[in-house]
């Protein structure tokens, strides 16, 4: 079973190895990062579902990390923990007004850290379920659209076609022809089938950069 993952951003290198050793041991897969600068290389090798981050770092705090995670429609789902020694309620409404969903002050109780990740985890999990709902609901329609609007045209083409072969008089000179056409609408129509009956929407490979849907099933 794939382990969930956890970034954590912390420059003091005692309280990285704390937090990297308590998350290890609790079957986490960690990644450390010692500011905010260093977290957003680490994120495009690496997809956490919570960034555990400290509010003050140099370079790039926790804060100014937070609003680019959120900001950017490829990281906005990761569940973000701001941890700071800051304890004002100014303070964690700063935190918040920039998307962070937790905020935990310094020092922390390992129970109440571990808790709180399992309930982010649990929420970036929601999101994506819904996500992919909404994406599958999507492809869906489109699909269904797209079979409606091939169907009317592919109807009207058959009739035409047929009514063409009606009136040629030596029909074995373009029997060939003839049989291709009709090969080919047959293998529309069955497109147009298979998009308008879709059920589970299936994604392969169509070359190293795009993918398509998998109407063979």
């Amino acid at each position: 079973m794939e382990k969930n993952k956890i970034l954590v951003v912390e420059d003091e290198k005692d309280t990285r190895f704390i937090l990297d050793k308590l998350l290890t041991k609790n079957n986490y897969e960690v990644v450390t990062s010692v500011n905010g600068e260093e977290a957003l290389k680490v994120l495009k090798d690496f997809n956490p579902q919570v960034i555990l981050a400290d509010w003050t770092m140099p370079v790039m705090d926790g804060i100014e990390l937070c609003k680019i995670i959120k900001g950017e429609e490829k990281y906005k789902s990761i569940y973000f923990i701001i941890l700071t020694a800051r304890a004002s309620l100014k303070d964690r409404v700063t935190g918040l007004d920039v998307g962070a969903d937790d905020f935990l002050v310094k020092p922390v109780e390992n129970q109440e850290l571990l808790a709180r990740i399992r309930s982010g985890i649990r929420i970036h999990n929601l999101q994506n379920e819904l996500k992919n709902i909404e994406h599958n609901k999507a492809i869906l329609e489109m699909a269904c659209t797209i079979g409606h609007k091939i169907n009317n045209p592919l109807s009207s083409l058959l009739i035409s076609i047929k009514n063409v072969e009606d009136e040629i008089s030596d029909k074995n000179k373009f029997n060939e022809d003839f049989s291709v056409i009709y090969q080919s609408i047959e293998k529309i129509k069955l497109l147009v089938n298979n998009l308008i009956k879709l059920e589970n929407p299936d994604l392969i490979d169509y070359t190293s950069e795009q993918k398509m849907l998998n109407l063979d099933k």
